[in-house]
């Protein structure tokens, strides 16, 4: 009998280590994929960034500030923006200020502005949107009498699957690395599959899935590097979470420690019945 517990307790360490606990190498970000061994120096090499000018689509929000050396003009042309209350509104809820008091591009990609009219803003980016509102602006007022600003109302995405904040989240800047995003979210859970991190990115004619391997350090100089408005991150979970083994070394003891104590209760109550 000794042997027969020793047989099971060997066999079930031995399997619980087969299938579980989660190696470093599945978690940790931006790796060296090339296999070599690593350097005294632990500089990388540069990335140089593909950061590609975002065209603005439908349903985008964005902020529209137009100012003139006429009072007037100013007062009709700010109706809606309400800027001074956006500049109350501070940190990562103060996104939804833009959706209250900015412009939302409608199913045509177009905004409404006081005395301009319909602008279709679809397709262009916010330096050309605000070159095409500054030749709206110039028929009221003379060239050096004004200044407009365009930019976007924050970076939105949703983060689903393996994140410790999951949710959709508003990143207040223009530019925001996937990174970034994942840090908004709370970073990933230690069962999050980073090799294989699933993000839908809407186009103007439609959607594409793209995978990423978070892993890979060449992710730097990609052109997913940087996420995009309306993006979708989907963390998918490793196989260990499948199985339901434990996730380090304390987990996996406790786990085996539980398994063999219940196996050897069994037998013994099976022994005991004969």
């Amino acid at each position: 009998m000794n042997k027969l517990y020793r047989f099971i307790a060997v066999f079930s360490i031995s399997a619980m280590v087969l299938v579980s606990c989660v190696s470093n190498e599945k978690i940790i970000y931006m790796q060296n994929q090339g296999g070599e061994s690593a350097p005294l120096v632990s500089s990388s090499e540069e990335f140089a960034y593909q950061n590609e000018e975002y065209q603005l689509q439908n349903f985008d929000i964005v902020e529209i500030s137009i100012k003139t050396t006429n009072i007037e003009l100013n007062a009709i042309f700010n109706v809606i923006s309400g800027e001074g209350n956006m500049n109350m509104m501070t940190g990562q809820n103060g996104g939804d200020v833009f959706f209250m008091n900015g412009y939302t591009l409608d199913d045509e990609g177009k905004v409404e502005l006081p005395l301009i009219g319909e602008l279709e803003l679809k397709g262009l980016t916010t330096k050309s949107s605000k070159a095409l509102i500054e030749s709206k602006v110039s028929k009221f007022v003379n060239d050096g009498e004004y200044f407009v600003r365009v930019r976007l109302g924050g970076i939105r995405f949703s983060a689903l699957g393996e994140f410790n904040v999951p949710g959709k989240q508003t990143v207040l800047q223009n530019r925001v690395s996937i990174f970034e995003a994942i840090a908004a979210a709370g970073d990933m859970t230690v069962l999050a599959r980073r090799d294989e991190v699933v993000l839908l990115r809407q186009y103007p004619n439609g959607s594409r899935i793209h995978k990423i391997n978070l892993n890979d350090q060449n992710l730097l100089s990609s052109e997913f590097f940087f996420i995009k408005p309306n993006d979708v991150i989907y963390a998918e979970p490793l196989k260990v979470r499948e199985i339901g083994a434990g996730t380090n070394f304390i987990q996996t003891l406790s786990l085996v420690t539980t398994t063999v104590t219940a196996v050897a209760l069994i037998i013994t109550l099976i022994q005991n019945t004969k």
